[in-house]
């Protein structure tokens, strides 16, 4: 199966991912363009959803609420988030070009309808050395919701995120979790790669992903890196077998990386190396 999807450009649905298309459980995604006073509708039916702006002005109005959402770019402001529990009409009507992301995972109803303003979304830098990055937790413990775990990552250029590479397909006791990466490059043509792969099988992947790629990570250990001067934005969905306050448990690390937590510029090589003695 694919795991790097590009985007259908010129269309009102540019990437569309379900569980039937990516082979999995539970997490549906995809990325919607509305032009100045196109409207989109969706019914959340048996799954909790979550909003995302990527870009530009959008109306939207769920459960007789109505909320307006803003972003002049993903790397020119912080999102609100908008969560949506089962059952309910989504319709988002663009006051100007709008793009946003939408996903879902099934759930009970026991949250209701919350717009998450970017005040109270927990922001940090993570890692070290050459992988440093900004980890917005978007949706992620403890901000309610039942399976839906967000997150939104700054990565600058020549850097590497997801490191030590970590895994949630159940290996080494982790969780299970479909994911979603998706992807913003700054410049518009920066290029970065993904990698998925298992320490137990042949199973091994590097994909090369250009701004507005999404990449699938249906098992493995996986990790990001950014080109020089190419800086990434990626937006990760996930959901699995975690459930409201067990969202907070933490993937699997591969041993072989695992401790460079201690210490992110050990084995750095200084250069110049095996220079000749005047």
């Amino acid at each position: 199966m694919e795991h790097l999807i590009r985007p259908i450009n010129n269309e009102t649905i540019k990437i569309d991912v379900t569980p039937e298309s990516a082979s999995w459980d539970y997490l549906s995604f995809k990325v919607v363009s509305l032009k100045k006073g196109e409207s989109f509708r969706q019914h959340s039916a048996s799954n909790e959803m979550a909003l995302v702006p990527l870009s530009g002005h959008g109306r939207v109005q769920v459960g007789g609420e109505r909320f307006d959402l803003f972003r002049e770019s993903v790397f020119k402001g912080r999102a609100s988030v908008l969560y949506v529990p089962p059952n309910h009409e989504i319709t988002v009507d663009a006051e100007a070009e709008f793009e946003f992301a939408l996903g879902g995972a099934p759930a009970e109803g026991k949250y209701p309808v919350r717009l998450f303003e970017p005040a109270e979304i927990k922001t940090e830098i993570r890692g070290g050395g050459k992988a440093t990055r900004q980890v917005v937790h978007t949706l992620a413990h403890p901000l309610p919701a039942e399976r839906l775990i967000l997150y939104e990552i700054y990565l600058p250029g020549g850097s590497w995120s997801g490191w030590p590479p970590h895994c949630h397909d159940g290996y080494g006791g982790s969780p299970c979790l479909d994911e979603v990466y998706y992807f913003r490059t700054d410049p518009d043509y920066g290029f970065g790669m993904h990698r998925n792969y298992r320490v137990d099988s042949e199973f091994d992947e590097i994909l090369p992903f250009y701004d507005g790629d999404l990449v699938l990570v249906t098992k493995g250990f996986h990790s990001t890196a950014a080109a020089p001067n190419c800086n990434v934005y990626f937006l990760n969905y996930l959901a699995g077998n975690l459930l409201n306050e067990a969202r907070a448990t933490p993937p699997f690390d591969d041993p072989d990386f695992a401790w460079i937590k201690t210490d992110w510029e050990a084995n750095e090589m200084k250069l110049p190396v095996l220079q000749e003695k005047e």
